[in-house]
This record gives structure tokens, C-alpha cells and sequence, in this order.
């Protein structure tokens, strides 16, 4: 067997002359010359033409031994490609039955054993039968000659093959220029196919085939298709190889002209080393006070950014990591004034009432004042629109000394607004905690997370999810952000959340929360805010002075009970600051006279600014039939007054609710009927319904307002009783509770809510569990001053007090 030296150059297809005059042999050997049997080298990995002189390497002991015989005798042999390169000692069976006889030109000996040789192709033959196979293959074979014509297609076969390979000359310059000169001047097709075939870069079965081809025409026929190929193959790489070429040949010139650059400022005088900017940055990342951890990534990041040239993309966001890495406050914070006095005072100066929140404010503080350190559950304040939640965060931060900052949550529903981007998204960015942090320029700010129960979710992230990690002191010492993928200390931030109400925040969130209610505020609550707070604001917001305009009481109340009706005072305050633009262009018309001021606003005169109240004197429906009844409610937006009402007609014993109810409210008006009939007895309705045949509607008003609950039971079966007995209820009456089929009436939530409404609205008398009697205890004084309160454990209490006419 043997196979292609590894260090031998392409083969080459030569003149016989050439080779005769640099080896000595014979020019030309006649085919007569050719003895009738001759020994056989196996190939293992080349194909040999007519006509191809190329180097073998000859390794086995039988072929060593062929090779000594061949060479003391005539020099001629056969080779052919075996079937199983492996083979060391191949039978004819083992062999490709065409080859081709070869004269050995030089032999070369090696130490270890191995042989190199040289040898030339002659004749293609076909191996017919063995005559030994020891100590080497011998055989029979038979010469196979070309057969050849000179019709027209063959001639255009060898144009068109001519030209192909010229173009691969011209493109490949493994194509030795001898070899295209052969083939340029080659007249016998056969012999310029030989060549051909020995120079394309072709698999040993396509060289196989064409080797055993004899027809010239049919070998020109299937070697234009392999010619066209690899034309096709060098014009793509020489494609790829210019573009290779072309963005070398660019980083190369960048290089250089930095090159120059560079030797132009040292020529002036100037600084060599690093860019000033880079150096600028080193010597930040040097003397910041970074944790280690830290400390290490901003030293690879300039090491990454050192090595980009400014140009490249990657240089802007290496750059601006960097700069957020080094612009946060990794150990800035803000000296804490804890001062329980003065921390007391600067709340009562910013806010009126609320003193069990103020007292719950003032504990927090001392607790940090005590351990010096921020552990616990993150305070969240939940109450009605306009009760000063956001304000009282504000109010927080100025008593400890802190910086403030107040981040909406209202419809965030992008995870990433908490976390941040990851630094492979275009224009990525740290989440709007670290941002904060970055602003303010201190570790521990205050910071109002605010309308925490308006967070949604959609396909990029639950941002509420993302919050938990903000807000669980467990965790928040090492917050990492998406796009810093750094740890960072939350833990010594002052988290404040607010909410109207808690029911869509996630139960996990709500966990890490302790919650403190703000309710709504009084009438007299209200004035004091107006006069103490919100109309000194719009005077000095609207450029005016006390000695301009005077607002009295009385001024105030009917503005709090005619023109507004909420739980806050988030609509007062407009009105005081509409009533002070009209003051302003008052006292700036040309028609008013200067003595008259100070100017004053007396009660008379809101209509004239206003209009006519909205919401006049009697705040509550007259009830004057059966059937209608007052119900206490409770909404996110502080409490409220319905009117239920009922009535009855012909029909099938059916029951029909409408009024945009919820699921709980349409149950407590089934148990609220289920209840009147089983008590139908007591209550002195006749035993058995008689009014079977009759259905019953229950309606409550503002049906494009969705309600819902399990409160209004109670105020449901006094609008049935009303209804089956005929008897009007008290206008001035309000009720709630939830009941149960038995009658009992049991406990229920925002009682205070409920009972400023019922102030608010008029009402005298109110109805309550018996269970709620420490939530009335708990209410302000001037409700409990202005209310008439019932308390009831069964039903059937109500009955002498919702008709009499007290």
C-alpha cells in the first residue's frame, strides 16, 4: 500500500521530457515495451493519470519489498485505488478493477524503514487475474487504449474544457504555470483530459471514474460539469476572500493612522498612554468608594473598554455601565435627625388630625432612632384619594432629615421599570429604584412607592412580582438589577406605599406590608385643613395677601357641605383655588373700587362663583313610600350612601335584581328574602306567602357603578319588610350589616367610612351590629355627636326603631 507524503507539494502533470532529462530514463516507453504480467501497489489515497508524476510513500514490507524488485528490474509497475484504504496487502478483488501502469522514476530510503518514491503515469490498464499473491500482488491486464474521434462535439468539448480551466488558472494559483501552458497547447483530448483531471480539486470516486472512462468524448462530457464547479467554488471564495480582505485592510488603516496619531502628540509634547477620558475614569473607579465585588467588575469593564476602539458600539455601553456603576451612592447617605419633638411637630405642622397614623409615624421613628438601623415591615398607607398620603411620606422624610422621592406606580406593567434592562437590549437601563438612588445622590432616601394597588402585569413581567424583592427586608440588602447584575443594599431606604385599597394587591406583596388606614375626613376636620392649610397655599400660589381677602367659617362650612362631598379634600382644595382666581381678577378690574378691600366672602356669594350648590341642603331622598331604605357602603374612595329600593308585581314568585350588582350583594338580597319568609310569623305577614305569585325587584340607583358585598343584607330585608308591611322607613336613617338565614346580623368592615358618609349625607340614625360597637367607640367625636346609633343582633330589633317616628 501507498499513500501522498504529507510534506510532498501538489502534484504536478509534466513533460515526459522534463522528466527523462532530470531522472535520466527513457524519453518514451512504447506500449510493446510493457511486459505481459506486473506487479501491483495499492493506493490508498490518489488516483494516478497517464501522463501524472507524483511522490508515494511506500510503508508496508510487501510493497518495500515490490518496490527493491521494480527497481532492479525494468522499473515498471501498476497501481490502482483499493477499496478498503486500510488494507496493507490488497487482493485484485480489493481492488478498483482499472489503474494505470507507472514507471518508477526515483527511489528514496528512510532509516525507519519506509521508502519514498517517484514515479511517472503510462497507460491506463484493466487488472484481469492474479498470478501470485506472495510475496506481492502480480497480475494479468490488459492495455486499454483511448478511443477517440474527431467529431465536431468532441471538439467543442475541448474548447469549452479549455477555456474553464484557463479561468481556474487565472483564479487558483495552486495551478502551476507549466501545467497551464500543457493544456493551453494540448492537441490529443485525451491526453488534455488526463491532465485536467489530475490538477481539480476532485474526490477519489469522481478521479476513479474518469480513470476508467476510455472513450475521450465521454471523459470530455463528464468533466466540463466538474470544470464549471469548481470555476463556480474559486469565484465564491475569491468573493469572500475580498471582503475578508477589505475589513482587514480597514482595521489595519484605523490602526495606522492611531499609529500616527499617537507619534504626532508625543512629537508635540503631549501625554502618551491612555485616552484622557480613560485615565479620568481609572482614577475615578480608584478613589470611589466601591465594595470589592464591585470595585473588581469596573476594573475589567476599563480593562474591555481600554481594548474597544471608540468608534465600535460596544465602547458607548461599556462606557455608560461604567458611568451608573460610579455615579451611584454605594456608601453616600444623609445624617438622620432623630428628634421625636421636633419629628412630632413638622407632622402637625403639615397635617391636621390623623393621630393615630402620627402616632404610629412617631413609634416607627423611634424604633430607628433606638436600634439605629431600618429592619421591619415596609409601612403602607391605604385610605381614600386626598387624605394626604403622599404628603405624610413627604412629612416623613422632612422629620428624619432624609431626601424625599416619590415614584407613581399607577399602570406600570413592565417588570423592567423595577428591575431594569439587561445591558444586550438597545438602549437598556437600570430599573427606576436604582435611577432614584442615582438622582438623589444617597443610599437612604424616603421613597413613596405611590398607588401600589394600581400595578398591573402583561407579557413583559409582573412588576408587582419584581417589588418583592424591593420590599422584603430579608432580601433588599442585596438587590440585584437586571442591568447592573450587581448587588446593592436597599435595606437602608425608607419605603413608604400607599393605596386606596388593598384588594388587588398579590397576597405575597400585601404580606410584606403593614398596612395603616387613613380614613376620611369630618366636616370640622375639613375646615381646619382649609384654614390652616389648603387657602393660605392658594393665596401665596395666586399672589395674594390676607389683607386682600378674608374666607370666614362660615364661608368655609357651606363650601365643605353643599359644593363638595368626599372623603378627602382633594376637591376642596380646587374650589379654594378657583374661588381664589376669581378673587384675583376681581380685585384687578378696573371697575372695583380699591376700598373695598379686604374683600370678603360671605356664604351668600358662592353662588355667584359657583352656581347653585350641588349638593343642597337636604343631602338625603325624602322617603315617603314603602319599600326604600338607606344603605351604608363602603367604596376605595371613602363611604357612601345608597338607596335601595323595592317593589312587587304580578308574576311568577321570581326575584330580579339589577343596579350593576356583584355576586356576594345578589346572594345577601336571597338570603335577606329567605329570611323574611322564615320570620314571616314574627314580623305579623300572614303564615305562608301569600303574595307567591307576585315577583320582587330590587333595584339600587347608579347602575353604570358596579357594588358588591355582603353588607347591605341588613338594609335589603329592611326595604322587604318595608315593602310586605307598607310602611315607610326613616329618611334619616341608615343601615348596614351583613345578616343569615337565622337573622343573626353580624360584624362588618369601614364602619368609620360609613358613619362620615351618613354625616356627611344628613343622616341622623344609623344602624350597626353589635359586633362593630368598638368601631363606633373609635370614630370622632363629632360624628358620634351628630348620630343616633342602634345596636342589633337579630333582626327583628330593627323593627320598633326603623318605623317609629321619633
Amino acid at each position: 500500500m501507498a499513500t501522498i507524503p504529507r510534506d510532498s507539494p501538489d502534484t504536478e502533470y509534466v513533460s515526459i521530457h522534463d522528466v527523462a532529462k532530470a531522472t535520466g530514463a527513457p524519453a518514451r516507453i512504447s506500449s510493446r515495451a510493457l511486459p505481459e504480467t506486473l506487479p501491483v501497489l495499492g493506493l490508498s489515497d490518489i488516483v494516478i493519470f497517464p501522463g501524472m508524476v507524483t511522490p508515494l510513500l511506500v510503508e508496508s514490507a510487501a510493497s518495500i519489498r515490490l518496490i527493491d524488485d521494480v527497481a532492479a528490474g525494468d522499473r515498471l509497475l501498476a497501481v490502482a485505488l483499493q477499496r478498503e484504504p486500510e488494507l496493507e496487502n490488497p487482493r485484485i478483488t480489493e481492488l478498483h478493477p482499472v489503474g494505470c501502469a507507472v514507471r518508477l522514476l526515483k527511489l528514496l530510503k528512510f532509516p525507519d524503514g519506509n521508502a519514498r518514491i517517484l514515479v511517472e503515469g503510462l497507460w491506463r490498464i484493466g487488472l484481469r487475474e492474479t498470478v501470485q499473491e506472495t510475496p506481492y500482488l502480480v497480475v494479468r491486464y490488459d492495455l486499454l487504449r483511448d478511443q477517440k474521434d474527431d467529431s465536431v462535439e468532441t471538439l467543442a468539448l475541448l474548447r469549452s474544457a479549455q477555456a474553464g480551466f484557463q479561468d481556474i488558472a487565472r483564479q487558483s494559483s495552486s495551478v502551476p504555470e507549466q501545467t497551464r501552458l500543457s493544456a493551453l497547447n494540448a492537441e490529443d483530448p485525451g491526453h488534455f483530459a488526463d491532465l485536467v483531471a489530475a490538477q481539480l480539486n476532485l474526490s477519489l470516486e469522481e478521479r476513479q471514474k474518469l480513470l476508467e472512462i476510455v472513450s475521450v468524448r465521454d471523459r470530455l462530457k463528464r468533466l466540463v460539469p466538474l470544470i464549471q464547479r469548481e470555476r463556480e467554488v474559486l469565484s465564491l471564495s475569491s468573493k469572500i476572500q475580498a471582503e475578508v480582505a477589505s475589513a482587514i485592510t480597514k482595521s489595519q488603516r484605523d490602526y495606522f493612522l492611531r499609529e500616527q496619531l499617537r507619534i504626532i502628540r508625543r512629537e508635540l509634547g503631549e501625554e502618551e498612554g491612555p485616552q484622557p477620558e480613560l485615565r479620568n475614569l481609572r482614577q475615578r473607579v480608584e478613589q470611589a468608594s466601591l465594595p470589592d465585588e464591585v470595585r473588581q467588575v469596573a476594573r475589567q469593564e476599563l480593562q474591555r473598554l481600554e481594548l474597544t476602539p471608540p468608534a465600535s458600539p460596544e465602547y458607548a455601553v461599556a462606557r455608560n455601565y461604567l458611568d451608573w456603576i460610579l455615579a451611584l451612592p454605594w456608601d453616600q447617605q444623609t445624617e438622620d435627625t432623630l428628634d421625636l419633638a421636633r419629628a412630632a411637630r413638622i407632622l402637625d405642622e403639615d397635617h391636621y388630625g390623623l393621630e393615630k397614623v402620627k402616632e404610629r409615624l412617631l413609634e416607627f421613628i423611634a424604633v430607628i432612632k433606638r436600634r439605629r438601623e431600618l429592619k421591619g415591615p415596609i409601612l403602607c398607607l391605604v385610605g381614600p384619594p386626598g387624605t394626604g398620603k403622599t404628603s405624610l411620606g413627604r412629612s416623613m422624610a422632612r422629620a428624619l432629615g432624609r431626601k424625599f422621592a416619590h415614584l407613581s406606580l399607577g399602570g406600570l406593567r413592565d417588570e423592567a421599570e423595577i428591575r431594569g434592562h439587561r445591558r444586550t437590549y438597545v438602549g437598556a437601563m437600570p430599573g427606576r429604584i436604582l435611577q432614584t438612588l442615582r438622582r438623589l445622590e444617597t443610599r437612604n432616601p424616603v421613597i413613596v412607592l405611590d398607588e401600589l394597588d394600581k400595578v398591573g402585569n402583561d407579557a413583559r413581567g409582573d412588576p408587582a412580582a419584581a417589588l418583592l424583592e424591593v420590599l422584603d427586608p430579608a432580601q433588599n440588602y442585596a438587590f440585584v438589577d437586571h442591568y447592573l447584575d450587581l448587588p446593592f443594599d436597599l435595606s437602608r431606604v425608607l419605603f413608604l406605599a400607599t393605596a386606596n385599597w388593598l384588594e388587588p394587591v398579590p397576597p405575597a406583596l400585601r404580606d410584606r406590608l403593614e398596612v395603616i388606614e387613613l380614613p376620611g375626613y369630618t366636616e370640622s376636620e375639613k375646615l381646619q385643613i382649609a384654614r390652616r392649610h389648603l387657602w393660605p397655599r392658594q393665596l401665596q400660589e395666586h399672589g395674594l395677601s390676607r389683607g386682600e381677602v378674608t374666607l370666614p367659617v362660615r364661608t368655609v362650612r357651606r363650601l365643605v357641605r353643599e359644593y363638595t362631598r368626599e372623603a378627602g379634600v382633594r376637591q376642596l382644595e380646587r374650589d379654594l383655588a378657583a374661588l381664589a382666581r376669581k378673587v384675583t381678577r376681581k380685585i384687578l378690574e378696573p371697575a372695583s373700587p380699591k376700598a373695598s378691600l379686604p374683600l370678603c366672602i360671605r356664604p351668600q356669594d358662592l353662588p355667584e362663583f359657583f352656581g347653585p350648590p350641588r349638593y343642597p341642603g337636604e343631602l338625603v331622598e325624602r322617603i315617603r313610600e314603602a319599600g326604600i331604605v338607606h344603605a351604608l357602603a363602603w367604596t376605595p374612595y371613602g363611604g357612601e350612601v345608597l338607596c335601595i329600593e323595592v317593589t312587587r308585581m304580578p308574576g311568577r314568585g321570581q326575584l330580579l335584581l339589577t343596579g350593576s350588582l356583584g355576586e356576594v350583594m345578589k346572594e345577601s338580597a336571597q338570603a335577606a328574602l329567605s329570611c323574611l319568609r322564615s320570620h314571616a310569623n314574627r314580623l305579623g305577614l300572614p303564615a305562608g306567602d301569600p303574595d307567591e305569585k307576585l315577583d320582587r325587584h330590587i333595584h339600587i340607583p347608579a347602575g353604570a357603578i358596579p357594588k358588591d358585598g355582603p353588607s347591605a343584607g341588613l338594609a335589603l330585608f329592611a326595604a322587604l319588610v318595608s315593602l310586605e308591611l307598607q310602611r315607610p322607613v326613616r329618611s334619616d336613617l341608615g343601615l348596614t350589616g351583613e345578616i343569615t338565614l337565622q337573622g343573626r346580623v353580624l360584624q362588618v368592615g369601614g364602619i368609620r367610612e360609613k358613619l362620615l358618609a351618613a354625616a356627611r349625607h344628613g343622616l341622623r340614625r344609623v344602624v350597626l351590629p353589635e359586633a362593630n360597637r368598638g368601631n363606633w367607640e373609635e370614630a370622632p367625636a363629632e360624628v358620634r355627636n351628630r348620630l343616633q346609633v342602634r345596636f342589633v343582633r337579630h333582626v327583628e330589633e330593627i323593627l320598633p326603631w326603623i318605623f317609629s317616628k321619633a
